[in-house]
């Protein structure tokens, strides 16, 4: 194997820096060592790059410089409130799901006037809570779900302004469960549906229509879907146009991918670049919603070797993180990149590298070459800062992991690991 296999690889150029590096065979988040802070914290843990974070929002912002816009961060990717403050105070907004992501992005001071509510299954409860806070703007997916905000509003004496989230039916070619633009799926509506939506909202009473809305999914990889999808919202936009109806943004949702092992995606650069010509002479603000581009390749999961089990097909590595801490293996047979935090091996074997939960699914590579390995060595699983610990759990009883956020030379815990007393809390052994 190269002496250089476990090199940083393309990706970090987007921070303007590499975020994770070797020195003298010890990996490194900036400036602390990975092995000194699994020491202090202990394993598993999420260690994100503060300087990558502020690269990456400031790169993606600086390419749409020329076009008015609005950055905001899709929340679900990595909902840490530190990770949220530190995007708010660079100036972004923040696209949410949920009202627990609501709460979490006004608890760290992001501006209602900055939030964009998406998603196909409001409760009322979160619509209201949506209403009282005054969030920008509330993304409608269906009718059913417009009379209900439509009473909501009614109710609460509140005018809402909603934007509709449009079904492009285009075929984004990522994962299937993370694809959300094509007909069959269950988000938005579709561009047949969108004038006699529009129209009718207009007349109603408490609803102020401000926008249109489309997002194709997460992880794509090329840039054409995303000027497909951008056509279609522009048609849609031309004929509401046509009939009186102006609306003040235009959201293009997010989607944009990283590499993880051979993808090879648009740079921001190229993306940026594609999406302004439709910007030209119009009157609209430009919603984007990035999340996984901000923060994937900004964080990696540190792991320790427990055990080396030899079988007859090849050796299991097993490791102390499982797939509750890190999901995307086992949900989508997602490639991670899998670095020694110590490059001292100058002998490689082929392993599947397993956690310690109680599934087959359990796993984060199959049939992967990796320097010779023992009990007690520590492994770095790069790219995780997206969609990581926002999809991990408590299955099997497991505590989650903690999360620190490295600055320069110094480090804070951003999230205390759980404890086995933070697994029951709120539970009552009646």
């Amino acid at each position: 194997m190269s002496p250089n296999r476990f090199l940083p690889g393309g990706g970090d150029e987007i921070s303007g820096m590499e975020a994770f590096r070797y020195r003298h065979d010890q990996l490194f988040c900036e400036k602390i060592s990975l092995k000194q802070l699994a020491r202090e914290i202990g394993t598993p843990v999420y260690v994100y790059s503060r300087g990558a974070l502020e690269g990456s929002l400031r790169n993606f912002d600086h390419a749409f410089v020329d076009v008015p816009h609005l950055i905001c961060y899709a929340v679900k990717s990595n909902s840490n409130l530190s990770i949220l403050k530190l995007f708010r105070d660079l100036g972004a907004g923040v696209d949410i799901v949920s009202g627990g992501e609501l709460f979490r992005s006004l608890q760290v001071g992001v501006d209602p006037q900055k939030i964009v509510f998406s998603g196909v299954g409001k409760k009322n409860a979160e619509i209201d809570y949506a209403l009282n806070t005054d969030i920008l703007i509330i993304n409608v997916e269906s009718k059913a779900e417009l009379d209900a905000i439509e009473a909501r509003a009614k109710a609460l004496n509140h005018r809402a302004r909603v934007s509709f989230r449009v079904n492009p039916d285009i075929d984004p070619k990522t994962h299937p469960n993370i694809s959300t633009g094509l007909r069959e799926h269950k988000f938005g509506i579709s561009t047949q549906e969108a004038l006699p939506l529009y129209q009718y909202a207009r007349g109603l009473s408490h609803v102020e229509v401000v926008g249109i809305s489309c997002h194709i999914g997460s992880q794509v990889t090329s840039l054409e879907p995303f000027l497909q999808a951008a056509q279609k919202v522009f048609d849609v936009l031309g004929r509401l146009q046509e009939i009186g109806i102006h609306l003040q943004y235009v959201n293009l949702g997010g989607g944009v991918g990283i590499r993880y092992h051979d993808e090879s995606p648009p740079s921001i650069a190229e993306y940026a670049q594609g999406l302004r010509r439709f910007f030209a002479r119009k009157e609209q603000v430009l919603i984007l919603e990035p999340g996984r581009i901000l923060c994937g390749k900004a964080g990696l999961l540190l792991t320790e070797v427990l055990y080396v089990k030899r079988s007859d097909r090849r050796p299991f590595v097993i490791v102390d993180a499982g797939m509750n801490d890190l999901l995307r293996p086992g949900l989508y047979d997602a490639y991670h990149e899998i670095w020694p935090v110590e490059r001292n091996a100058s002998e490689t074997f082929i392993v599947d590298i397993v956690g310690p939960v109680c599934e087959s699914t359990d796993f984060l590579a199959h049939d992967r070459e990796i320097p010779v390995t023992q009990r007690g060595d520590l492994l770095a699983i790069m790219d995780t800062g997206a969609y990581g610990f926002s999809l991990s759990s408590n299955y099997n009883s497991r505590p989650r992991p903690a999360e620190v956020l490295v600055r320069n030379n110094t480090y804070q815990i951003i999230r205390e690991r759980e404890s086995y007393e933070d697994l029951v809390r709120g539970e009552k052994g009646i």
